[in-house]
């Protein structure tokens, strides 16, 4: 039997297209990672802190937000951050496909069946990357952590839970309430 060593490359993957239904593909060392679609609770967190920040982002003029779009992070590394950020001055880097170029915050939002893969693999490859800022929400625990980059290592800047307000960079003068963005059940 032959076994292939090949590992797919960022750009072979671009070129598969979109995920088939139900499913987000991201390619992790040169192997395509399959992983089932958001949850109810991820999704009205994800909807609900995009809202905030687009809204601040816009009004004062920072840059663009982006959500589950491909992310190039090297030669066989493609991942779609739920919510990545872009400053005004390098969106001309952007190309039309995919965000070649690291981002300046990212933010996933946590899936129970998921959560080490965020707080583990997303987080050591997301600080290899050199990307300033990352935001881990917990939609579950209701918890937010927001980590800065510093001397190549992430350093906690902010954190919150249930109902408190948080400051986090890059946007610190946007204090986000966190109950406006926990999904309650009726």
């Amino acid at each position: 039997m032959i076994t292939s060593t090949t590992k797919m490359t960022a750009r072979q993957f671009l070129n598969i297209g979109e995920d088939p239904p139900g499913v987000r593909l991201e390619l992790v060392n040169g192997e395509v990672a399959v992983s089932p679609r958001p949850s109810l609770d991820h999704s009205y967190t994800l909807v609900r802190i995009a809202r905030i920040l687009d809204a601040y982002i816009d009004e004062n003029d920072l840059g663009q937000l982006f959500t589950d779009v491909d992310t190039i992070f090297g030669e066989f590394d493609v991942r779609c951050p739920d919510l990545l950020f872009v400053r005004k001055n390098r969106l001309r880097l952007l190309k039309k496909k995919a965000v070649e170029v690291p981002p300046d915050l990212c933010i996933e939002v946590i899936s129970p069946t998921a959560a080490h893969i965020d707080r583990d693999d997303k987080f050591g490859q997301y600080r290899e990357a050199g990307i300033p800022c990352y935001w881990i929400i917990d939609p579950i625990e209701k918890t937010f952590e927001a980590f800065e980059l510093r001397k190549k290592a992430y350093v906690l800047v902010a954190s919150g839970q249930r109902d408190t307000k948080v400051c986090a960079v890059p946007f610190p003068e946007l204090q986000i309430h966190l109950t406006r963005i926990w999904r309650t059940s009726l």
